[in-house]
């Protein structure tokens, strides 16, 4: 198909859809791309000349309900964007597979920039940079203040054994990707086990909760809640959110926020940025804005060192059997010790 017809996208038929459903919403001829990046779901960009939008759908050929579920995506964004968590707009769902294949929903266009590298902010100098992670924490304390019920979202997520649950998903993970010994990875998980914290109160989770899954304003926007001049303007890639323990999102932010202390990393964190505020400072100012004990943050974070390295060794597992497309694969295997070493260490340590 031509770029502007990628494959999964008929925009014939999207733009019989909108006519049908939102009628004056698309005033001409529609042109579709697919925005890089995304790691599972599809996402497009779709315009009729004046205005912008934004297509989310399942990957080709590959339906997971539980996985790439639009219906679940559209929800939480519908439920957030009368909140002060920055979403997209929703402007429809379409669960009807025949019009592009397989459910989808489409909301607004948001200007911004997605940060996924330490090289990408270093030229915004040390003091932007602090300022967009400390708002990216101000923004998470934002979203998991927002009372599920009052929202819509009581029934979202299974808030009771989240925990428990998690750590037993991400073993049956592990066990389904095994091909060689990794030294550490079962310690790791029992020691998890072993040592579960008690949960909070349950808050809407983002479940992948990082500086490259926002976008973020260009200078000159309003000043954002830690008084930068960039502010976030859209939390994006939803597809893991629920209901339960919000320290998970906190951890793993952490865990981005820790230098890997490995070079060219297939693998990327922002931590070595010029003006990156420390891992630390992060869970103080959590703590403070949020009122939530953090004492166990310890253990968030080496669960989702653990995680990533579950996640790292499937990818690595995959290569194995030539069944990735692309270039860095190659590297991914000699990263799944780091992590495990920085699980094991974080456990410890704590």
């Amino acid at each position: 198909m031509s770029p502007d017809h990628p494959p999964g996208l008929d925009l014939d038929r999207l733009r019989g859809l909108l006519d049908r459903e939102r009628p004056g919403l698309v005033q001409g001829a529609l042109t579709g791309r697919l925005i890089e990046g995304g790691r599972s779901n599809l996402t497009y960009a779709v315009s009729d000349g004046t205005a912008r939008w934004v297509v989310r759908r399942p990957p080709l050929g590959h339906v997971l309900a539980t996985a790439h579920d639009m219906k679940r995506e559209h929800r939480v964004i519908s439920a957030l964007h009368p909140t002060d968590v920055p979403v997209p707009r929703p402007v429809l769902l379409c669960e009807d597979e025949e019009v592009l294949g397989a459910p989808f929903y489409v909301m607004e266009f948001v200007d911004g920039t997605p940060y996924r590298t330490a090289d990408q902010l270093a030229p915004l100098g040390p003091e932007r940079t602090r300022g967009i992670v400390l708002d990216l924490v101000d923004t998470l304390v934002d979203l998991h203040a927002v009372d599920p019920a009052a929202v819509g979202l009581a029934g979202f997520g299974r808030p009771e054994g989240f925990l428990d649950r998690q750590l037993r998903r991400w073993g049956k993970q592990l066990d389904a990707s095994r091909n060689r010994e990794l030294a550490g990875i079962d310690e790791l998980h029992a020691a998890l086990g072993r040592e579960l914290p008690r949960s909070p109160a349950p808050a809407v989770v983002h479940g992948d909760y990082r500086l490259d899954n926002v976008l973020i304003g260009p200078a000159g926007a309003p000043a954002g809640p830690a008084g930068g001049t960039d502010r976030i303007r859209a939390i994006l890639d939803w597809e893991m959110s629920t209901l339960g323990d919000p320290l998970t999102d906190l951890g793993l932010l952490v865990m981005y926020s820790t230098p890997l202390g490995t070079a060219a990393s297939p693998v990327s964190t922002t931590a070595e940025a010029p003006g990156h505020p420390a891992p630390s400072e992060l869970v103080a100012r959590y703590a403070e804005r949020s009122g939530r004990d953090v004492s166990a943050v310890s253990w968030y974070t080496a669960f989702a060192w653990f995680k990533l390295a579950v996640i790292l060794e499937g990818i690595h597992y995959r290569y194995t059997l030539g069944q990735t497309v692309g270039r860095g694969f190659d590297r991914i295997g000699d990263l799944v010790p780091v992590f495990i070493e920085h699980g094991l260490t974080t456990l410890q340590e704590g």
